[in-house]
């Protein structure tokens, strides 16, 4: 490996939001000489770590071979929490409703049964009984569970930097990225600042993937996400706060319905409960040029899931952000080897549920980048599956 200097090291990192920060942390822990190039500081705003919270959970409807990585991951944020004294995951529990044949309450209760994951089903009628905040139809099913929740998504980017920089690792902000190479002897990464040299290379690089991974199979798709802020009423600001623990408080929701499906979360602070459509999506050309002012049909439809599913929420929206997805064609992550390049690992794509995987994103990309291979089962999310 060459020897580090202020433009080299064992692995340069691009973009550290989330996945790149996560993989700063893991590499550094683990001895390696690590840069992260971003073209922005840590926790900002521009990409798609940012806005207050994500949700995390384990019986995920988009696939259950998901579930073994997720329940890595909530170890692995655990350990963060432990190692930065931050308070990150919160359990307050997941309720997921919609039709039982649709896709995302049945691949719930599917991913739920082969991986023995404690989940219950409840009839619209109880899960009115439990949570009277909410109003569900009545041919509704609804799983609950206990083990989803929120991490606090700033504050995890913020963590997993703090542990690479306490590990030796260096973040250089401001960086405009021209490209890269890698050959026998390395990787060099061209930018604005000058050239950088490593013996491996990560590519996380957020919803400006589609410029950097030079994979000509893979087309990516940027599209443009709003998260809306209810502050409820005075008299019933209870009903809508977090809870301690799963069952208390609100706890987080997604509701599958004919016209879209949209989650959100309790009120943390006086904001409020926070709201977002995850169907739809305007499509961005340049995420730098994103105009982040309030898209005004996406936030109508989700004031009215808010007035039809949680009616005494009111409609004073108090605040709103822009957000980002980048989606595959499949809506599955890219994460792997580079198919053309074994010194260069890839995350991208994560297709607007890749947050709550960040902590075990990082220890992949540093298994990718130091050992060439990772015992994680990450096989059917190849970089190269689209080749041909």
């Amino acid at each position: 490996m060459p020897t580090a200097t202020a433009t080299s090291a064992d692995v340069i990192v691009l973009g550290t939001g989330g996945m790149g920060s996560a993989a700063c942390a893991h590499l550094a822990a683990r001895g390696a000489k690590v840069i992260g190039l971003d073209r922005f500081e840590i926790a900002h705003n521009r990409g798609s770590s940012h806005g207050q919270t994500r949700l995390i959970r384990q019986a995920y409807f988009e696939h259950p071979d998901y579930v073994p990585l997720l329940l890595e991951a909530y170890r692995l944020w655990r350990g963060l929490e432990e190692a930065t004294g931050r308070r990150l995951l919160f359990q307050s529990g997941l309720l997921l409703a919609g039709a039982e044949t649709g896709e995302a309450v049945a691949g719930a209760l599917h991913a739920a049964a082969v991986h023995r994951l404690p989940i219950e089903r409840l009839a619209a009628s109880e899960a009115k009984r439990r949570w009277p905040a909410f109003t569900l139809d009545d041919d509704f099913l609804a799983v609950w569970e206990p083990a989803g929740g929120f991490l606090l998504v700033e504050d995890c980017v913020r963590a997993h930097a703090e542990v690479a920089t306490r590990h030796g690792a260096r973040f250089v902000e401001g960086v405009d990225i021209h490209g890269w190479q890698a050959g026998p002897s390395g990787v060099t990464v061209d930018t604005d600042q000058g050239t950088f040299h490593a013996d491996r290379l990560v590519i996380a690089p957020g919803a400006w993937a589609a410029d950097l991974l030079e994979i000509p199979s893979v087309k990516l798709e940027v599209l443009k996400k709003m998260l809306c802020w209810y502050r409820p009423p005075a008299e019933h600001r209870a009903a809508f706060a977090a809870g301690p623990e799963p069952g208390i408080g609100l706890p987080c929701f997604a509701f599958d319905t004919p016209a879209g499906f949209y989650y959100g979360f309790p009120a943390l602070d006086d904001l409020g409960v926070k709201m977002a459509e995850h169907t739809g999506g305007t499509p961005v050309a340049d995420p730098l040029a994103l105009d982040r002012s309030l898209d005004r049909e996406e936030a109508a439809r989700v004031a009215a899931v808010a007035r039809a599913r949680l009616p005494a929420l009111g409609d004073d929206l108090v605040h709103h952000a822009a957000c980002l997805y980048t989606m595959t064609p499949d809506a599955h992550f890219l994460l792997g080897l580079h198919p053309e390049q074994s010194r260069v690992a890839i995350a991208a794509g994560f297709s607007g549920h890749g947050f709550k995987f960040a902590s075990v994103v990082g220890a992949i990309l540093a298994d990718l980048a130091l050992d060439g291979s990772t015992s994680q089962p990450i096989g059917f999310l190849a970089p190269g599956r689209f080749a041909g």
